[in-house]
């Protein structure tokens, strides 16, 4: 019941006015990064089949040495400005992007199909109402506006190559700041939240459709560290399909998180440009995405390639957290394609 005391604990003002979270690619960063590329492309490992050593960076590695440092133990987050996507095709730019993460962290796959890079893009699935969890569908595959949540993985990154026609705004919110909000204003909801639910996995475990074998706390100290796990939707489904429902207090538990993250003294907005890539600690940190519109042209259509990293020295986390697809310790989602 005490307060975190860190630096990843931060208010929306500590950095709205303020750069000192982007990282700005030189000249000599981009050359190093093409010059890497070139290496990979003289090979057969294709885009994503490569490790560190495969993609030397002599200046870039240090400062996402950093930068990674950061990101594990700082703020939990920072934005990359200026890689030159219009200079290379998908293939390349993804290369580029799995050499860039591979100075951050281990990447995993992320969804049945076995994407190591996902495409966060409309797939143009159909379904009724504004809620895809109902349908099993994933809301990155669609335009809808995502809430505040944590993804599946230590650390997520973002590389925007098309922003939308219109919406698609980011935004980040510390989740260890909301946990000491619930403390100075609602401590009699941490409970529940400490206690945990059985998620909705959504596709991502063993199977097409299941829940997690556990419940998987919101908030949980470990080792002298708080973390968070927090998906709204998919508790509220988890807990409807493993018996009936939320109880009034969990129910106004989860609500009051949901709140509190979009609060505007909580909330760190950001513009995509493309280029842009975007690195959070999911363990300290919540985002979200506004809807957006897109346009007709495929082409044009908004892009982002997603990465999820298990981080080289983890956060430590309470058992049921680290094990939230069914897959062991910080499993991966499991590939049925």
């Amino acid at each position: 019941m005490d307060p975190v005391d860190e630096p990843s604990v931060w208010l929306a003002e500590n950095y709205r006015h303020s750069d000192d979270w982007v990282v700005e690619f030189t000249e000599r960063h981009i050359a190093e990064l093409n010059d890497a590329l070139n290496a990979i492309r003289a090979t057969s490992l294709g885009s994503t089949r490569f490790t560190k050593d495969d993609f030397p960076l002599p200046t870039l590695g240090p400062v996402l040495d950093a930068h990674r440092e950061e990101l594990e133990n700082g703020r939990g987050f920072v934005l990359f400005r200026g890689f030159p996507v219009d200079r290379y095709d998908l293939d390349e730019v993804t290369a580029v992007y799995w050499g860039i993460g591979t100075y951050i962290g281990e990447g995993i796959f992320q969804n049945a199909q076995g994407d190591l890079v996902g495409h966060v893009t409309d797939h143009g699935r159909k379904f009724e109402g504004s809620d895809p969890y109902k349908h099993n569908i994933r809301a990155y595959t669609t335009t809808v506006e995502i809430p505040p949540h944590t993804d599946s993985c230590d650390l997520v990154g973002l590389l925007c190559v098309r922003p939308a026609r219109l919406g698609g705004g980011s935004a980040v919110v510390s989740s260890t700041a909301l946990y000491n909000e619930f403390l100075a204003t609602r401590p009699d909801l941490l409970e529940p939240l400490y206690k945990g639910f059985h998620i909705d996995l959504i596709g991502k475990g063993t199977k097409e459709k299941e829940l997690s074998n556990h419940r998987i706390p919101v908030f949980s100290y470990w080792g002298g560290k708080l973390t968070c796990r927090y998906n709204k939707g998919q508790i509220e489904h988890g807990a409807r399909k493993a018996h009936g429902g939320l109880t009034p207090l969990e129910q106004e538990a989860v609500d009051y998180l949901r709140e509190l993250s979009v609060r505007p003294e909580f909330r760190l907005e950001m513009e995509f440009r493309p280029g842009d890539i975007q690195i959070l600690n999911n363990r300290t940190t919540l985002h979200s995405r506004t809807g957006f519109e897109d346009y007709p042209e495929p082409e044009r259509r908004r892009l982002l390639l997603r990465l999820w990293l298990n981080s080289f020295t983890p956060r430590p986390m309470h058992p049921a957290i680290a094990n939230q697809l069914n897959t062991g310790s910080r499993g991966a989602v499991t590939v049925r394609a």
